[in-house]
């Protein structure tokens, strides 16, 4: 990530951690808690970077879970995926949690949750940002919309505004995707298809 120069990266995939394979190249999105997506993206203070863990349903385009805190560990990162667990609603639904190749998500700690929850794990392979296309989005609109990009005075205030945009995202933000529909909206129903309006790469994710 590019920010006033400097290079800011997330993601360390350069590691002897096992990476899973994509499994979801040829996916068709129909359901909520079918695919979630994770990512991490730095939130910016006086005090130094934050870095936001994000879970999100990519049917509903729900944040199911997240974690806001100084560091980008593992244990983090798994706060966030404990967090999605606990509001799971289909808990008898095939699930696939997808992700880059970064070191928190290939941890035995994280993946270890995820199996025991029977949940497939998929992996990005190239690199390429439309391998993650939703997460990337979400991000996007945290920031772009809802002010997240700004420098804050400490990670207290940033957590503060943290939550209550997610909360507002989750309530009140409506997606073309999801028929107008805000993600809670969309997460209780799994009979509209989503709508597509790019004719890209991974094109089945649908834009949010």
């Amino acid at each position: 990530m590019a920010k006033g120069g400097d290079i800011l990266v997330t993601t360390n995939s350069k590691h002897w951690l096992r990476k899973y394979p994509n499994l979801i190249k040829s996916i068709y999105l129909k359901r909520p808690e079918q695919l979630w997506v994770a990512d991490i993206t730095y939130i910016d203070t006086i005090d130094g970077n934050a870095y936001l863990h994000l879970v999100t349903d990519a049917y509903s385009k729900q944040i199911m879970g997240y974690e806001l805190c100084s560091n980008m560990e593992a244990t983090s990162t798994l706060k966030a995926l404990k967090l999605a667990l606990s509001k799971r609603k289909y808990k008898a639904s095939e699930l696939i949690h997808h992700s880059d190749r970064g070191l928190q998500y290939c941890s035995k700690l994280y993946t270890d949750c995820l199996k025991e929850n029977g949940i497939k794990i998929s992996m990005t392979e190239n690199g390429d940002p439309y391998e993650n296309a939703v997460a990337e989005r979400v991000n996007g609109i945290l920031k772009d919309e809802f002010g997240l990009s700004d420098k804050f005075e400490n990670i207290m205030q940033a957590k503060e505004l943290t939550s209550q945009s997610i909360k507002i995202y989750n309530e009140l933000r409506p997606h073309l995707s999801c028929s107008m529909l805000t993600p809670n909206q969309m997460h209780l129903q799994d009979k509209i298809k989503l709508i597509s309006y790019k004719k890209k790469k991974f094109r089945h994710l649908s834009n949010v």
